[in-house]
């Protein structure tokens, strides 16, 4: 198993994408075969031989410089999820996959406790695959209709395309599941050799024609800071601040916190719901055992 697959698609996809008038080149008429750019006006573009061009398109990124990789990069124009995307994907592709990164799999006492200490903020910690692997009683209850199923740990991407409710719990369902599609196919860069994030993909490619359509465009995203809606069963709609922040400490793992702006109809609908999940007897928010 390698991601020679992944490169020439990734690689492909954002060739397409770029006209010769987008990237300051004569336009000399004619039909075009191909859409985007011809796979040596990149070479051009990136100061390398067509050969070469050809060679990495076809998924060989093995020992490709930091300079080649600069230089795919300014000529594509990719943005920065992008471009830290191709740098996985070479990165992946010269790293033996018996020395992979192993990502954390306990929670540490100490994050339960943070989690336990932001009584007024819905606060979980997920993998790469969107696994929610730890989460307060306020984001339990934000998210009741997927932590509603017995299976744990609840999954995000598995909720967003599987459960009917999703569409119900995110207003923008369309956005929703963009991002959550680019942020699975950037794990998917970093860790090529993940087979749990291999087996949900190929879980959800089959069962999803949406997902299915969004993987193949190969978009990441950079999913740090913004804001995000929903349309709660008990509280209606809520618009919610949102950190996503790395875990340097348990690589693999990011901490996601929500907040509302004071004085806002979303700030009183979140105190709403920490009350009522304070006073249910929901079996969901109630830590049941899943299967």
């Amino acid at each position: 198993m390698d991601n020679r697959a992944d490169v020439r698609d990734f690689l492909a996809t954002r060739r397409a994408r770029i006209t010769p008038e987008r990237a300051g080149l004569p336009d000399f008429g004619g039909s075009r075969r191909v859409p985007g750019l011809r796979r040596a006006e990149v070479a051009m573009l990136a100061g390398v031989s067509p050969d070469y061009y050809t060679r990495l398109e076809r998924g060989n990124l093995s020992g490709v410089s930091d300079s080649v990789l600069d230089a795919l990069c300014r000529a594509l124009q990719l943005d920065e999820a992008e471009r830290s995307h191709l740098y996985d994907l070479a990165r992946a592709a010269s790293t033996n996959p018996r020395v992979r990164r192993r990502p954390t799999r306990q929670i540490r006492p100490a994050t339960l406790h943070l989690l336990e200490a932001m009584t007024d903020a819905p606060a979980f910690v997920r993998n790469g695959r969107l696994d929610i692997v730890a989460a307060n009683h306020l984001a339990e209850a934000l998210y009741l209709p997927a932590f509603q199923t017995r299976v744990r740990p609840v999954n995000l991407a598995r909720f967003c395309f599987l459960d009917p409710q999703a569409r119900q719990l995110y207003p923008n369902w369309e956005a929703a599941a963009d991002t959550t599609v680019a942020l699975l196919r950037t794990e998917a860069g970093r860790d090529p050799y993940d087979k749990d994030l291999s087996n949900l993909v190929g879980e959800l490619a089959t069962r999803s024609e949406e997902f299915r359509t969004r993987w193949g465009a190969h978009n990441v995203r950079l999913h740090h800071t913004g804001i995000k809606t929903f349309r709660h069963p008990v509280v209606g709609l809520l618009d919610l601040n949102f950190e996503a922040m790395p875990m340097p400490a348990d690589p693999g793992l990011t901490l996601t916190a929500y907040s509302a702006a004071p004085g806002t109809p979303t700030a009183d609908a979140l105190r709403l719901l920490s009350s009522w999940a304070a006073s249910t007897n929901d079996p969901a928010l109630r830590g049941s055992d899943g299967e």
